[in-house]
């Protein structure tokens, strides 16, 4: 029998396992803020809530989170991931096996074999067998799917995922990647729908209970802290989390026109030198007021690290215009303005005034506010711009144009412009300082 004191260490063993993500306490204070508040007293409930939730945030103070030397084991990359049976995944040393299953009105089977999770996802490797006598052909091959997964502190949704049918059609392998799941949570409910014939669908719970100190494998985190200027703003990485299912950047924008960017930009990651494949780029609007985003790349391909760099590659730039541009002699010849070209492909006289014909590459736009002409001693502004409309020249590239027009009789001599948005290369290089004693 163990003495109190034996039980209290194993205990404290225990709380050793797991750390509370770092949102746990922003949604506990949450809870307590949405309570309606007492002007004098609280209630005795109230007051056990609260110290209750006190406690519980004392007590993620001495956890540590279900990592292993990131390191020191061999990361298998996300091809692999999403197209090995979870047997095969496990024979690697990732995830939980679950095995849990589940047999349909009809006998349909699913299975869940096993999950890895992390701070940046949770893949769930399933099955499903279809009764004897019957294939999937029979019914459709989106009749069966996930919905979301639930646990304390879990409310988890499905992002997609991949599968493959067996050569008879009545078994179907398939991994299903969902938002990253609480290590608190001990027990996960995965709901499966299956579309009935009749339109309608049935809905099936399948719960099991999370390990996380066997489910969430190693991670690696870094603060990057680290900016690039724009033409006009700053774009700031903050933050980057390597995990056996994918390496996460997480950014924001400071831009000095209230939004977000007309386009984000291309940003690459280079682990040792090679480009790592690019999966997603996403705004995250996690923090109020924060212009976040979220970029999602492949896992990361060794275990020896030695550099790690992101490259803001392109962004939108701005090309302030500073002088007139003729319209003597239009043509299809660019003219170059900066780093950035235009082309003013004709000047033509219309029964209300000149009409002339601008062309520009897809991700150029022309700033249109003060956009107008010299005509003479006058200054006319622009009267209508028709819809874009493709241009090829018919060596593999497009250009697209549009019709601005002028009410003036008199013809017009200068294009008077103060600038175009453009999408500029900047090629900035960052390099991610990386902890070697992890």
């Amino acid at each position: 029998m163990q003495t109190i004191e034996e039980k209290l260490q194993e205990h404290k063993q225990s709380l050793n396992v797991v750390q509370a993500p770092s949102e746990l306490e922003g949604r506990l204070r949450k809870v307590l803020e949405d309570v309606p508040a007492k002007k004098k007293n609280l209630n005795r409930a109230m007051t056990w809530v609260l110290s209750s939730a006190a406690a519980l945030l004392l007590i993620i103070g001495t956890y540590q989170y279900p990592a292993f030397a990131y390191y020191g084991s061999k990361l298998l990359d996300k091809t692999d991931l999403y197209s090995l049976s979870f047997s095969e995944v496990a024979d690697q040393g990732y995830g939980q096996t679950v095995n849990k299953s589940r047999t349909l009105d009809d006998g349909t089977v699913i299975t869940i074999n096993g999950v890895i999770a992390d701070d940046n996802a949770l893949l769930m490797y399933y099955t499903i067998d279809r009764p004897e006598g019957s294939v999937f052909t029979d019914n459709g091959s989106f009749r069966y799917q996930t919905d979301k997964i639930q646990g304390f502190l879990t409310d988890s949704y499905s992002k997609g995922g991949g599968g493959n049918y067996s050569k008879d059609e009545t078994h179907f392998e398939r991994v299903d990647k969902f938002d990253p799941v609480s290590p608190f949570s001990r027990t996960l409910t995965v709901t499966f729908i299956e579309w009935l014939d009749n339109g309608e669908r049935a809905s099936y719970p399948i719960s099991f209970n999370f390990e996380a100190n066997k489910a969430m494998n190693s991670i690696i985190k870094e603060d990057i802290s680290k900016s690039v200027p724009v033409d006009e703003g700053t774009v700031h990485y903050d933050s980057i989390t390597a995990s056996p299912t994918s390496t996460i950047v997480k950014g924001h924008y400071e831009m000095d026109e209230e939004g977000y960017p007309r386009f984000s930009g291309n940003t690459k990651l280079y682990v040792n030198g090679t480009e790592m494949k690019s999966w997603r780029m996403q705004s995250d609007n996690t923090k109020k007021g924060i212009l976040g985003f979220e970029l999602e790349f492949d896992v990361l391909p060794t275990d020896k690290i030695k550099t790690i760099e992101l490259v803001l590659e392109d962004f939108p730039g701005y090309q302030k215009v500073e002088e007139p541009i003729s319209l003597a002699s239009p043509s299809d010849q660019s003219i170059k303005i900066g780093n950035e070209k235009v082309w003013i492909r004709s000047v033509t006289k219309t029964d209300t005034g000149y009409d002339i014909v601008i062309a520009r590459k897809q991700f150029t736009f022309l700033e249109t506010g003060n956009l107008s002409v010299q005509a003479g001693d006058i200054v006319v502004p622009v009267s209508s711009i028709s819809s874009s409309r493709p241009w090829d020249l018919k060596n593999g590239n497009i250009l697209w144009e549009q019709t601005y027009s002028f009410n003036t009789m008199e013809e017009p001599e200068h294009l008077l412009l103060d600038g175009f948005d453009y999408i500029k290369t900047y090629d900035k290089t960052i390099s991610i300082p990386i902890d070697q004693k992890k």
